[in-house]
């Protein structure tokens, strides 16, 4: 069991980082015992703790007891973990060299991590609030160019390898299926359903710029083949035909992303109301905003996609910061699809009031975290998280964007250097769980993007892998499940200190209850005397108590020694 001191401003956003980092903790409490002990406050009780972790930006009066020198104090840094470089935001205290200390972190060479021992075990100072870190990362987000970190995942790496490197075990629900590495969630943008509807109009001219002087610079500057060019330029001239019926309008998007995600479970965000640009728009040329189609126009277009498995969910216009109009707006497309429960906001408009708005209106999730200009880790996570300012609604990050990854006025890149840009971000869900949503845009893989040959080549990369495929509702639907389950402490006198408790229903694919054993402690934690935790997997899909207990129980003692469960249907 984990113990937590906070300040009596990190109360929900302790809860929530525990909702990352699924695993048996509490809030302090004096006389009760605890493994771990993490506190971010400057003045700490008597603690008796196997591991005992304490956080903070400035000096702290405990650092005189453990024999620590403060050090400097700067806005922020990059710390050099081996989970990858980690950027500190909101503070960074370095410390100086001490006898009988070890440092187990470093920013530009200098200590910001402390390693020593005690009469009653290790204590490790760290340099920065962590709780203070996860509440800038789920608010405000991280910086663009820092957009490839899963900063927030690498905290949870780096406090999970502490506990187990001190010696003791760990129970974690970790967040991915059983049987899968990580989920994918496929989602798009419905912008437009045809250039029909866009008859010169500055749609309609902006294809033709781009698919005739455009299509040629790319061209020269090799990022479109001869082929292509001349399929743009086909494109432009077989516009009269596509305005009067003859030819088929090449941006229609929803037969060519059925046939290719056949199976995949994708979900569709449509655009409620047409010709409606919203208010309180950033920047210029806002009524490009304004959509040629409104929901109402897909009725059977709906029917088809929900036939094959696929979801609808609401691309907002003002939902984002008026719970009435995003009442508004789910009803509308509720109208159409029978259900609707997610949204993503038309150009990824939010503020610190739009989770609290959204869930006025009714939405059970929002999938607007993430970034226009680039690819990555907006909140620092691949998990579904609850934002600031919400009580049930959830946000589902969004990690890829054809846009940013193409468009010459963003990240502008070729197909292989975006190839290795994709298969980082897969890698890293591969290591750290959660999920990777996708976003690919209802035109893109036509003239003249072109980008659907890239999307087959990466759909066909993640199919290749043991990953979960869901619809944003099932993704998230998910994670609520795993957010149910409760670690509590067990009665006075009982055999086993911790219990798990779970009112819901059948989980499926079912979680995976990691059992990790400890690392072997050693006299000195340096790479290379560092041992390995081990883990044993059990699958539980929330309804057969017994069957996990004996699981459980048919391990060997050293891995579930403080580990019992109950369950209610």
């Amino acid at each position: 069991m984990i113990g937590v001191i906070s300040k009596a401003g990190q109360v929900s956003v302790v809860e929530e980082f525990f909702e990352l980092f699924k695993t048996p903790w509490e809030f302090y409490a004096p006389g009760k015992a605890y493994d771990a002990v993490i506190a971010t406050v400057d003045k700490l009780p008597a603690i008796q703790a196997r591991l005992l972790l304490v956080y903070g930006a400035e000096a702290q009066t405990a650092d005189t007891r453990f024999g620590i020198m403060a050090g400097g104090r700067q806005a922020g840094g990059i710390l050099n973990d081996r989970d990858g470089l980690l950027p500190i935001y909101t503070g960074l205290l370095t410390f100086e060299p001490c006898r009988d200390t070890a440092a187990c972190q470093t920013v530009s060479g200098a200590s910001v991590g402390i390693r020593t021992s005690t009469a009653d075990g290790i204590v490790i100072r760290l340099g920065y609030d962590l709780f203070d870190e996860v509440a800038f990362l789920l608010s405000s987000g991280q910086t663009v160019e820092h957009a490839p970190v899963p900063a927030l995942d690498i905290h949870i790496a780096m406090l999970r390898r502490w506990i187990l490197e001190a010696g003791m075990p760990l129970l974690e629900i970790p967040p991915a299926p059983a049987g899968h590495s990580f989920i994918v969630c496929l989602t798009h943008d419905i912008d437009f359903i045809g250039i029909r509807r866009h008859f010169c109009d500055h749609s309609m001219w902006g294809f033709v710029f781009r698919a005739t002087a455009g299509a040629l610079w790319n061209f020269k500057r090799g990022r479109l083949s001869l082929s292509r060019l001349l399929r743009s330029w086909l494109a432009v001239a077989s516009l009269p035909f596509v305005y009067v019926g003859l030819v088929r309008d090449f941006w229609e998007p929803f037969e060519w992303y059925l046939k290719v995600e056949d199976g995949l479970s994708p979900t569709y965000f449509l655009i409620p109301f047409k010709r409606r640009p919203g208010a309180r728009v950033p920047g210029r040329h806002t009524s490009r905003r304004a959509s040629a189609y409104g929901a109402a126009d897909l009725h059977a277009q709906t029917r088809i996609l929900q036939s094959h498995g696929c979801e609808v969910g609401v691309h907002g216009i003002d939902s984002w910061h008026d719970a009435v109009k995003g009442t508004e707006e789910k009803a509308e497309v509720a109208s159409v699809a029978g259900e609707c429960s997610g949204i993503r906001m038309h150009w990824l408009l939010r503020d610190e009031n739009t989770p609290a708005a959204l869930e006025s209106a009714g939405y059970s999730y929002d999938s607007t975290v993430g970034y226009n200009e680039t690819v990555g880790y907006r909140a620092g996570t691949s998990q579904v998280f609850r934002p600031a300012g919400a009580q049930t609604l959830l946000e589902l990050p969004l990690h890829i964007q054809d846009g940013a990854l193409f468009y010459p006025q963003r990240l502008d890149l070729t197909e292989p250097e975006a190839e290795r840009r994709c298969r980082a971000l897969i890698a890293t869900a591969g290591k750290f769980g959660g999920v990777l949503t996708v976003l690919w845009h209802d035109r893109s893989h036509g003239p003249e993007r072109f980008w659907g040959g890239f999307y087959v080549n990466l759909l066909a990369a993640l199919k290749s892998l043991d990953v979960w495929f869901g619809t944003a509702g099932q993704v998230v639907g998910w994670f609520r499940k795993r957010r149910m389950v409760r670690f509590e402490r067990a009665e006075e006198g009982a055999e086993t200190p911790v219990r798990i408790r779970y009112e819901g229903g059948d989980i499926q694919p079912p979680l995976r209850v990691r059992l990790h054993r400890p690392a072997r402690p050693q006299a000195d934690f340096g790479p290379a005397q560092r041992v390995a935790p081990e883990f044993v997997d059990l699958v539980w899909t929330g309804n057969s108590i017994d069957e996990l207990e004996k699981q459980i129980a048919s391990q060997p003692p050293s891995a579930v020694s403080d580990i019992a469960c109950c369950s209610y249907p």
